[in-house]
């Protein structure tokens, strides 16, 4: 993969964030500005310090707890910002395991679909965490994948209140991900959105580290 750091671009209104500027062969997916950019023969990788509840894409993928019913941090963020409506298919689901996921429609996003993945919650790296993350990044690829989704956004799975180490966490979503896009042609724009800085940072170091 082939880092791209174009001409760097300010836009006002964005506290002091700087961005590359990059084009994709559909409308530019994010309301924010990208930190990160990296370009692969099948698809693109974005790093963005951004409200994934805000951003233009086919799906979002929701860090979910078992229940599918709401919760704290970005899940409850994507349900505010979904509607009730979102509560009421989550219903129907009967629930999530650790490292699966499933589609619902993204109502009131901007989004089509959310992708709702539950993660492990951190217990020292003797419970097969790293393993359960993988898979619930894969899994949230493979049902966007059986759902022709172009463009995705991904929070940092398990990194919050489950207290997965972020810059682990960091290492196996970007892997997960390339892999993602060599398997699947169609998947043109993947993003990380992510809370602070320091977060951009751990996903922008693991991003050069797979380059």
């Amino acid at each position: 993969m082939k880092l791209i750091f174009p001409g760097v671009i300010q836009k006002r209104g964005v506290q002091g964030l700087r961005a590359s500027s990059f084009k994709t062969s559909r409308r530019h997916p994010c309301n924010a500005l990208s930190s990160y950019c990296s370009r692969m023969a099948m698809g693109q990788i974005t790093v963005l310090d951004a409200d994934i509840t805000t951003l233009d894409v086919d799906a979002v993928v929701n860090a979910a707890n078992a229940t599918l019913l709401g919760g704290g941090g970005v899940d409850g963020s994507i349900h505010r910002a979904a509607g009730p409506e979102l509560l009421a298919a989550c219903r129907r689901l009967g629930g999530c395991e650790t490292g699966e996921a499933k589609l619902t429609g993204g109502y009131r996003l901007k989004a089509r679909f959310v992708i709702h993945t539950v993660g492990p919650v951190w217990q020292g790296g003797e419970a097969d965490e790293d393993a359960l993350l993988e898979s619930a990044y894969g899994s949230s690829l493979k049902v966007a994948q059986e759902h022709d989704v172009r463009s995705i956004a991904f929070p940092a799975i398990s990194t919050g209140i489950y207290g997965f180490p972020p810059d682990r966490a960091a290492r196996i979503a970007v892997r997960t991900v390339r892999r993602g896009l060599e398997d699947n042609p169609a998947l043109e724009h993947v993003i990380f959105a992510c809370f602070g800085t320091e977060s951009v940072a751990q996903l922008e170091a693991a991003c050069r580290e797979y380059n």
